[in-house]
């Protein structure tokens, strides 16, 4: 096989190919054979038709073309390893010649990755700032605490005030018709918590049990039931209850109840370590990735875009399950937050470029620590995924094969080992 390379840009070469004609002859019978047993002409059984009639059924072309997708992966693999080239997109295949006694000629465009210029990646001095819990944090826990140990309690002759809970009945009316979707029956309607349309909960402020009020409102015009978007609605609202949390006393008692502890300077000391402990691996995690942030930005490389591209579709993927995983639909989600797939895709632009060139540049601390993978390593994180997903080994490394992601995982691995190389020689400034 001849292979020529063509660099057209510092992202994009052309690979032509040349497959001597023996070859074509033997794909061309190959081909012939795959087909054969495939195609059904009566007289015949299959696989036992005459090649001179198999062409005259479906023509020379047909088998061309399934001797060209016989040959072009190996030999573009071939070439790929020839030229030592690492691909980050799909090849663009244009066929030159293909003909049955010549040899056969194709072109393969295709973007290489890029190559990574390090800077100083060990001993990197990061700031790692000081731990510290204060009163006012282990206060706010304490509060929290109490907010969800409240009781509801009924408030005889209330006027209803921003925080409260008002429990109503009401019935929407657009143009004196009631509309899908406008009523409801006891429903507790936390005032000020903005959860009903614009101008809605404002309009309940000092009213009381037992009372009813027309709520004038207009429905925003980016509303997401497309019927009502812009549309002035008249709500009649009668108010059953006003209700309003009670907090527990913060005392021993109190302490006794939410928790294991005795008495209440227990239960501060607890929540104090807990934020404390924390506040610790925040800080740990911050320190690491700053670390590796500041090796990466010592570091050159200019990204292929279709790289970015295709590490943005895989957020969208990993939105879209996590979507799913909690019943819910990626279109309905962006229709939820006012937000179309080309803004989500932008929004993901800038982390999706950096994702990409840390990668990038965990890859070349690798190669230049000559660090690799052993089979202990990838059997230990199978175990390690086996057991968060509580599954045998046997069974997630079966599913790994059968997906084919074991480069992925070894790649991932891989990055790892080269991250802790950043890591451990950082000094804490």
């Amino acid at each position: 096989m001849k292979v020529t390379m063509e660099t057209i840009d510092q992202h994009n070469v052309v690979l032509e190919m040349e497959v001597p004609q023996p070859e074509v002859s033997k794909a061309l019978d190959k081909a012939y054979h795959k087909i054969a047993n495939q195609v059904n002409i009566p007289g015949f059984r299959k696989g036992k038709i005459p090649r001179a009639m198999l062409e005259k059924r479906i023509g020379k072309q047909a088998l061309l073309d399934e001797a060209f997708e016989i040959l072009a992966p190996q030999y573009y693999l071939k070439a790929l390893d020839e030229q030592k080239i690492e691909p980050v997109s799909r090849p663009k295949i244009d066929v030159v010649t293909l003909q049955e006694d010549q040899p056969l000629v194709f072109k393969a465009t295709v973007t290489k990755k890029p190559e990574i210029l390090l800077g100083e990646y060990k001993n990197l001095s990061i700031e790692q700032p000081a731990v510290e819990v204060t009163d006012e944090q282990v206060n706010n826990q304490l509060e929290a605490l109490r907010s969800r140990h409240a009781k509801m309690v009924v408030v005889e002759d209330a006027e209803i005030a921003n925080g409260d809970f008002a429990i109503i009945d009401f019935e929407g009316f657009i143009d004196d018709v009631p509309f899908k979707g406008g009523s409801g029956k006891a429903y507790p309607l936390e005032i000020g918590s903005g959860s009903f349309i614009p101008g809605f909960e404002e309009q309940l402020l000092g009213a009381k049990a037992g009372e009813t009020r027309d709520v004038n409102v207009s429905f925003p015009e980016d509303y997401h039931v497309s019927d009502l978007a812009g549309k002035p609605a008249v709500f009649k609202v009668t108010i059953q209850d006003v209700k309003r949390k009670e907090l527990p006393e913060l005392d021993d008692e109190f302490a006794k109840d939410v928790s294991e502890f005795e008495n209440l300077e227990e239960l501060k000391t607890d929540i104090q370590n807990k934020l404390e402990k924390a506040a610790r691996e925040k800080a740990e995690n911050d320190f690491k990735n700053a670390a590796v942030k500041a090796a990466v930005d010592n570091a050159s490389a200019e990204v292929p875009e279709v790289m970015i591209e295709d590490r943005i579709d895989n957020m969208v993927g990993e939105l879209d399950i996590n979507l799913q995983n909690r019943g819910m639909q990626l279109d309905k989600y962006l229709e939820y937050v006012k937000m179309d797939m080309d803004t989500l895709r932008q929004n993901y632009r800038e982390s999706a470029a950096v994702n990409v060139k840390t990668d990038l540049l965990l890859e070349a601390v690798a190669k230049a620590e000559g660090l690799s993978v052993t089979k202990e390593e990838i059997d230990g994180e199978i175990a390690a995924m086996a057991q968060a997903y509580q599954a045998t080994p046997k069974e997630v490394a079966k599913i790994i094969r059968e997906q084919g992601r074991l480069d992925a995982l070894a790649g991932s691995i891989l990055r790892k080992k080269a991250a802790n190389i950043i890591i451990d020689s950082a000094v804490k400034a």
